[in-house]
């Protein structure tokens, strides 16, 4: 291609992953203008696209162009690594629309028909979610795994929950890392140690420097999160409902750190395995973690202990796709951070991932909405609700019999389906996320009407038309 070629091509001013926050603020860079119409995963935006004319921070148009750039590139870093057949939840449609002005808050979710984004002007900086590349890319995650396993999204698991969440922020650091830019300025920045600290590694500095404003331990003292962490496994049915940020709790954002940590450990692993320890050498380490992600969650059963399940088939799928090269990378970084016991790793053995994997490579996207779950009901009284719940228990068979660590030492003993239900179900009352129609409440109800907490979910009647279930209404 000519130079003259090169300067015919149009172009749109995007950060490439994050605002920055005031006295470390990004500088904007020209891409390509994005194709957002890209299968197998086809993106969308409700607001119509303006011209592309170098409109600079702080436009309508630069935020447009700033989230079709990321769902672009999110597409395309997905798109060759999921099952052939993949498809967008049902009520999403062909192609997943994004909502880039949804209200007044510092959030953005995924509810099975769209992304929103949401602004709010903190301190005279206007933080609009949308013009933050790594939360456009974190929220399309959410969509992604929804067309992978949609039996998660309602499952009632704190780790089913925090896999999604760990899933999103994975997904921006596969997304960055999709840029040779930023891969090179990642090595610079690190001298090429992948497990410290970096600019792919800190999510989302602006929403971040936001919310410390109001709430100074909420988040990370230089991000939301951060994926390089040492975050250790705890069975979040003994963890507390909320926690600073430099604590585990049981909430999602927040126990998600412990299984993305590992993920930045495997792309590191992996890395140093390279020949050539240099960006395109990253780039390919991204895309092998990314793949063995994929088949781990498409084939993982739905159980109690989820996370050492989809450990155990990112090191089985290892063992199908590269006849196991990645293997110790994979068991160091889930044992650093607990997921999988000492004992737990050194069973998931070849002959082992043989014999019980059997079906792995067979595993389809997407299937019933209840598969691997099973019901189980609760009295409503306890919780000031007028009639029994049902929650979708995490339930299916396991195909490892494996554990993360217990601290004290030796394996978890995984909690029973119904204690994670229920567990589930009270943390999200006690951290007010659940709304309850007045219909529904008793006279010792105890919702707060009054309250901005986002609900991510709701009591709603159940299908059958008898007693009511726990439903989710949306990822944030």
């Amino acid at each position: 291609m000519t130079v003259q070629q090169q300067a015919t091509i149009p172009t749109v001013l995007v950060y490439e992953d994050d605002p920055g926050f005031p006295l470390q603020v990004n500088m904007p860079v020209p891409h390509p203008v994005p194709q957002l119409d890209t299968l197998p995963l086809p993106m969308a935006i409700a607001e119509a696209a303006p011209q592309p004319d170098g409109a600079g921070p702080g436009t309508e148009a630069f935020r447009y162009w700033v989230a079709a750039d990321a769902l672009s590139r999110t597409s395309k870093a997905w798109g060759p690594l999921v099952p052939e057949g993949t498809q967008w939840h049902p009520t999403v449609g062909r192609a997943l629309t994004s909502h880039l002005d949804a209200g007044n808050d510092l959030n953005a979710f995924y509810d099975r028909e769209g992304l929103w984004f949401f602004r709010r002007t903190v301190a005279g900086v206007t933080v609009a979610a949308c013009e933050s590349s790594e939360v456009v890319e974190h929220e399309a995650g959410h969509a992604i795994l929804d067309a992978l396993r949609p039996q998660l999204f309602n499952a009632a698991s704190a780790e089913t929950a925090a896999l999604h969440e760990a899933f999103g922020d994975i997904s921006a650091l596969t997304t960055s890392l999709g840029l040779e830019s930023l891969r090179i300025a990642v090595l610079a920045e690190t001298q090429g140690d992948l497990e410290l600290t970096s600019r792919v590694s800190r999510m989302a500095e602006q929403l971040g420097w936001a919310i410390r404003q109001g709430h100074p331990n909420a988040v990370d003292r230089d991000c939301l999160r951060n994926l390089s962490n040492s975050f250790f496994y705890r069975d979040p049915v003994q963890l507390p409902p909320n926690a600073p940020a430099n604590t585990l709790s049981s909430e999602s954002h927040s126990f998600s750190r412990v299984f993305s940590g590992a993920f930045l450990k495997i792309v590191a692993g992996i890395f140093r395995q390279q020949d050539l320890q240099d960006q395109a050498g990253l780039a390919r380490a991204a895309e092998i973690a990314g793949q063995l992600l994929v088949d781990a969650t498409v084939a993982a059963p739905v159980v109690s202990a989820y996370y050492a399940q989809v450990a155990g088939h990112m090191i089985a799928a290892d063992q199908r796709r590269n006849g196991g090269e990645y293997g110790q990378s994979l068991r160091s970084a889930f044992i650093r951070h607990g997921i999988l016991s000492l004992e737990a790793a050194a069973s998931l053995t070849e002959p082992e991932m043989a014999r019980r994997g059997a079906g792995m490579a067979e595993a389809m996207p997407g299937g019933g909405a209840d598969e691997g779950l099973m019901a189980v009901t609760v009295h409503g009284a306890p919780y000031g609700v007028t009639q029994p719940v049902t929650l979708s228990a995490p339930a299916a068979e396991r195909r490892f019999g494996i554990a993360g660590s217990d601290p004290a030492g030796g394996s978890v003993r995984p909690a029973d389906p119904e204690r994670v239900a229920t567990s589930y179900l009270e943390d999200l009352l006690r951290r007010d996320r659940v709304h309850v129609p007045e219909e529904h409440r008793s006279d010792a109800a105890f919702v707060d009407d009054n309250s901005s907490r986002l609900k991510t979910h709701e009591i709603a009647r159940s299908e059958t038309g008898e007693g009511l279930t726990l439903v989710r209404r949306c990822f944030d």
